[in-house]
């Protein structure tokens, strides 16, 4: 659906967040597509939208992921006392649900910032 479709209806402005998670200490990411979607995914065309929209299978290369589910701070956990003593800092531990993975982080600060539509950090030509 069209993002101004959604702001009419919804009455929100839509927004591109950046998350910064400092001082990350631990990562782990395993993928949230069931192995039958897998196995019809693995074609190499479905890494690009524009070669794999039309192909059977989850398209890989659409460049973002839905945070849906969404994102939960996690409860303290050995792993986070362990890492807050040795450092002296508190740390955390975020799960983020995705349409495509799922990501879990321990880290000890979370900087959040609004940046412009087609915000792109890392940019090569």
């Amino acid at each position: 659906m069209d993002t101004a479709v959604l702001e009419q209806m919804l009455g929100i402005a839509p927004g591109h967040l950046r998350y910064l998670f400092r001082y990350c200490v631990e990562a782990r990411c395993e993928t949230s597509v069931p192995a039958e979607t897998w196995r019809i995914s693995l074609d190499d065309r479905l890494i690009d939208y524009e070669t794999g929209v039309d192909l059977d299978g989850y398209v890989w290369g659409v460049k973002w992921h839905a945070l849906y589910p969404g994102a939960k701070l996690l409860p303290e956990s050995e792993a986070t006392r362990r890492w807050s003593k040795a450092l002296g800092i508190d740390i955390h531990e975020v799960r983020m649900e995705t349409n495509a993975h799922n990501v879990t982080l321990l880290f000890s600060d979370l900087q959040v910032s609004e940046v412009p539509v087609g915000y792109a950090p890392f940019v090569t030509e």
